[in-house]
């Protein structure tokens, strides 16, 4: 599943093909992803021209305006699900069965632009909202999100502040995503790893400094995933169609049996909600 840093990979490689661009005209194939596609979006989108785009935790905002005054700014929020793929492309080439929707952008100094959204799955989700940009947070799909990793005021305090009270194990409270987003699975085990904590433990009981060295590990962990162009384990690439290859730097994540690449000792491989969880027993307490 694309997670934070795919999404943020995918974000900065559509900007300098997409922002400033006039949208001429969208084609939705399936409108059955996760969230129905609305029947209008077509229509909403056509001759408004993509202003910039923003994240929020795994959603890609693209503000988009118009030039008729009476027609408010409106923000298209699009999720890539466990499958899905935002390409850029120069051209349209014929669509595959899970290329689901195109959106042309008016020709540049490159050419004719397609945004293409790939899911095979179809748990992605493309969604329009008029709100404006200060009543965005109370959207129903952003209005749950924990803060944002890189945020000036994420940091140890946040953490050990949030997870106070918390009997359920730390890596459940990261997946989670109430306290910080992003975190997803890989990069759950991984931060856990740097910061030499046990994913088993209790997320009360982690005193200030573990909590400080935690939110080090998550950020630096998720910063490296993506000048890493994040993983790839199945389906993901970046919008040119790059896969990531941070998967090959990690200490613990997929490596059940294989000696720690700290200590040596046999990473091991638990099931934490369902989801796979691999730790050092000898490095993580």
């Amino acid at each position: 599943m694309p997670e934070l840093p795919e999404v943020e990979v995918t974000r900065r490689g559509l900007l300098p093909h997409v922002v400033g661009r006039r949208i001429e005209a969208v084609t939705v194939r399936h409108r059955g992803l996760r969230w129905p596609v609305e029947p209008g979006l077509e229509a909403c989108l056509a001759r408004r021209v993509v202003r910039r785009i923003e994240r929020r935790g795994k959603y890609l905002l693209l503000e988009c305006v118009s030039d008729d005054a009476a027609a408010p700014a409106g923000w298209l929020l699009v999720h890539l699900g466990m499958t899905g793929t935002l390409r850029v492309l120069p051209h349209a080439p014929p669509p595959g069965a899970h290329d689901h929707l195109d959106i042309v952008l008016a020709a540049g100094a490159e050419g004719p632009v397609v945004l293409r959204l790939r899911d095979p799955r179809r748990f992605g989700a493309v969604l329009w909202t008029t709100l404006p940009e200060h009543e965005l947070p109370s959207h129903p799909l952003l209005r749950t999100l924990g803060i944002e990793p890189f945020d000036a005021a994420f940091d140890g305090a946040w953490l050990h502040r949030h997870t106070r009270g918390r009997s359920a194990a730390i890596k459940t409270v990261l997946l989670a995503g109430g306290i910080v987003v992003g975190v997803g699975n890989i990069y759950a085990s991984e931060s856990l790893f740097r910061a030499g904590i046990r994913p088993t433990t209790p997320a009360g009981r982690l005193s200030r400094a573990r909590c400080d060295r935690l939110a080090q590990a998550v950020r630096e962990t998720l910063a490296q995933a993506i000048e890493r162009g994040g993983s790839t384990l199945r389906d993901f690439v970046g919008s040119d169609g790059a896969s990531g290859y941070f998967q090959l730097d990690c200490f613990v994540y997929d490596r059940a049996g294989q000696p720690c690449r700290i200590c040596a000792t046999p990473v091991r491989q638990i099931v934490q909600g369902q989801r796979s969880t691999f730790y050092c027993p000898n490095c993580q307490h």
